[in-house]
């Protein structure tokens, strides 16, 4: 590796908030300052759910200026959550603000679409998980509507800012994998498909790999000439990069307002009991498969912080919340974490009383009982889909990694290897931001040949918590409830 450190910005967009990081990469060096962060939400907008993306593109460039004044950069890479878009004009312009995938314009659109192409069908061509609000659905919500009838191209999020900072269009493969639009064997646009659904697939744009150099910033005179480059879009694959994988086999869950659960793998899983377990097949940086599926995340968390604080309840700050969760009763409520009922902005804990009554389990009253519900219900999930992982993907697991906000939840960290009865590996926190950075690293000259020369730099310079698994709860009964298997003690 150059002796000379490399140093980038890195642009971690989530669904609540965003970041600016600066990266530095050198031998044994691998350093991230945060220099901007701000909040994201939707806004409504006549009804529907939007993102507000002239305030997004203010903020990532107030953070990159800020990354600039502190020292020249090498490089600027942005990712982001998957599946939302925007469309543009045949002039580049932004026709409308971009849907939410939380909206509700897609209620029901799946099986109007299975209608036409099964499901079986569809997981052979896409090998994704059924999710109710994915691209295609999108699109297909959006038919006939005068925007996409006067669309020219379609970009990603991540990719719609690249193209505000270059004035270059493209669509990189790890997020173009999650759309419903993309053909998981030939990694190219699934154009039979789409001719099937009648979405035009001329408003695709051409595909770029993780590590492509875009172009150099055109759209400020301050950062002109640094380069952009293609880095694994989707924040789950470019936090996949940073998961420090060792010789163990292993599953990892990247932990924050979602929860991705799942392996790594050579080549897709294409089977109809994957498909029925809900599992996904989403390219990964190198050609890589994550085989994961959703779950819920610490969405419903934040969310019930939120309506707490509204309603003025007192020591609802998420610190206080673990203590106190800490102490309450263990297993005393599981839920499915995963209802879609759970999915939109709203009074989170009215929702999961619904659901506790429904499920014959015991409603929480207090914010420490929600809290607690929440964590257990969370770490059964993480339970059943490792297992299920494990067993669809015929791969064994000894060690789950946790990447993510979500490791600096201490109690979810072990709430997880007690669940998993495996150990737990936690860290980095930041691992969107620092996969982001090693690709675009090796991109500029790190010596960083593949994803494990990047692993074992993160290894070298991140430090890992462990939690082993503890004995003396029955997390196998708490399971048999949340599938109903069993009723509640």
């Amino acid at each position: 590796m150059s002796v000379v450190p490399v140093r980038v910005a890195a642009v971690d967009l989530g669904a609540t908030s965003g970041r600016v990081m600066v990266g530095t990469v050198g031998p044994d060096r691998l350093q991230l300052e945060e220099v901007h962060r701000f909040a994201n939400r939707p806004i409504e907008v006549d009804g529907s759910l939007r993102w507000d993306l002239p305030a997004l593109q203010r903020e990532v460039l107030a953070g990159l200026l800020l990354a600039h004044a502190a020292g020249p950069l090498d490089g600027i890479g942005i990712d982001s959550w998957a599946i939302d878009y925007g469309l543009l004009d045949a002039a580049g312009e932004l026709l409308e603000l971009p849907y939410c995938y939380r909206d509700a314009r897609t209620d029901g659109v799946a099986a109007l679409v299975h209608q036409t192409v099964p499901a079986a069908e569809l997981y052979d061509v896409t090998g994704l998980q059924e999710l109710p609000f994915t691209t295609i659905y999108q699109l297909i919500a959006a038919h006939r509507s005068a925007d996409l009838e006067h669309a020219a191209t379609l970009l990603l999020l991540p990719d719609l800012l690249v193209h505000w900072l270059t004035g270059q269009a493209g669509a990189e493969r790890t997020n173009a994998s999650t759309t419903g639009l993309y053909d998981v064997r030939s990694r190219q646009w699934a154009t039979d498909l789409l001719a099937r659904l009648d979405v035009p697939a001329t408003i695709l744009p051409a595909l770029r790999d993780a590590g492509d150099r875009i172009g150099p910033v055109t759209a400020d005179a301050e950062l002109a000439g640094v380069p952009v480059f293609a880095v694994g879009t989707h924040d789950t694959a470019s936090a996949v990069v940073a998961v420090p994988f060792g010789d163990v086999p292993s599953a990892f869950i990247s932990s924050g307002t979602w929860s991705l659960v799942g392996l790594e793998l050579p080549a897709p899983v294409l089977t109809e009991e994957a498909r029925l377990a809900g599992f996904t097949n989403e390219e990964g940086v190198d050609g890589t498969t994550r085989f994961l599926t959703n779950v819920m995340g610490l969405w419903v968390l934040s969310e019930s912080i939120r309506s707490w604080a509204a309603a003025g309840v007192a020591d609802v700050d998420l610190a206080s919340l673990l203590v106190a969760a800490e102490d309450a009763e263990p297993l005393r409520t599981i839920v499915d974490i995963d209802d879609p009922r759970l999915l939109p902005p709203g009074d989170q804990p009215a929702r999961l009383a619904a659901l506790a009554r429904e499920a014959g389990e015991p409603v929480p009253e207090t914010p420490a009982e929600f809290t607690r519900c929440i964590l257990d219900s969370l770490a059964v999930a993480y339970r059943r889909q490792v297992h299920r992982a494990a067993a669809l993907a015929d791969r064994p697991v000894e060690v789950v990694h946790v990447v993510g906000g979500g490791v600096r939840n201490d109690l979810l960290c072990q709430l997880t290897a007690d669940a998993c009865e495996l150990p737990v590996l936690a860290g980095p926190a930041e691992a969107s931001a620092l996969g982001n950075v090693l690709v675009q690293a090796r991109s500029i000259g790190a010596d960083l040949p593949d994803l494990r020369a990047m692993r074992d730099l993160v290894r070298r310079t991140h430090h890992l918590r462990r939690f082993d698994p503890r004995p003396g709860l029955d997390w196998a009964a708490a399971e048999a409830r949340l599938q109903g298997v069993a009723p509640h003690a």
